[in-house]
C-alpha cells in the first residue's frame, strides 16, 4: 500500500508543482536525503510537512485514494493500475456531477515562468453552503485547453463531458 500512496503523491505533486525537489525543498523546505528516506519508508516527517502533504488533494480526492489504497489491499493485482484508476475515477466522478447537475465548473489560470509552462486549473465542485464542507476535484490542464474553449464556442460543462477524462488521463 506504501507504495500506491507514493506513486499517487508523486503525479500530484508533478501535476501540481512539475517536479518533486520544487515540492520537497520549497514547501517542505526539507532536503532530498530527508525526503527519499521518508517515500522509501524509513524515515519520518513533522506532523506539519505530512498536513502540507495531504494538503494536496482536496478532501474529497484524498478519501478516493483511501478507497483506491484499500482497493490495492483487497487485490493486490491492481496496484500496477492504481494511480491511472485514481485519475478516472475522479473525472468519471466529476463529469456524473455535472450531468446530474449536482456540481459547478470554475477555470483558474495560472502562469508558470519559471517552466515557460501555461497551466490552468479545472475544479468541479458541489457546494453544501455550510463552511469547509464543498467537494472539490481539481484538474491540472495545459492552457490551450482554454483557448478552445473560447475559439470554439464550446461550452465549459460540454467540453468536461466529452474530453476531460482523455485530456486529464493522457
Amino acid at each position: 500500500m506504501h507504495e500506491v500512496y507514493i506513486t499517487i503523491l508523486v503525479q500530484t505533486i508533478k501535476e501540481q508543482y512539475t517536479n518533486e525537489v520544487t515540492f520537497y525543498q520549497n514547501v517542505l523546505n526539507t532536503d532530498k536525503v530527508s525526503w527519499e528516506k521518508w517515500k522509501s519508508g524509513n524515515g519520518t516527517l513533522t506532523p506539519e510537512q505530512n498536513q502540507k502533504i495531504k494538503n494536496l488533494f482536496s478532501d474529497y480526492e484524498w478519501m478516493l485514494m483511501q478507497k483506491v489504497l484499500r482497493q490495492t489491499i483487497i487485490f493486490p493485482e491492481k496496484r500496477t493500475q492504481a494511480v491511472s484508476e485514481y485519475r478516472r475515477l475522479k473525472t468519471q466522478i466529476a463529469q456524473k456531477w455535472l450531468q446530474k447537475k449536482l456540481a459547478d465548473v470554475e477555470v483558474v489560470t495560472h502562469n508558470e515562468e519559471k517552466e515557460n509552462n501555461q497551466l490552468l486549473d479545472l475544479r468541479v465542485f458541489i457546494t453544501y453552503d455550510e463552511w469547509g464542507f464543498d467537494d472539490i476535484l481539481s484538474f491540472r490542464l495545459p492552457a490551450r485547453i482554454q483557448q478552445q474553449l473560447q475559439q470554439e464556442k464550446v461550452g465549459l460543462l460540454a467540453w468536461v463531458n466529452e474530453n476531460l477524462e482523455e485530456t486529464y488521463n493522457q
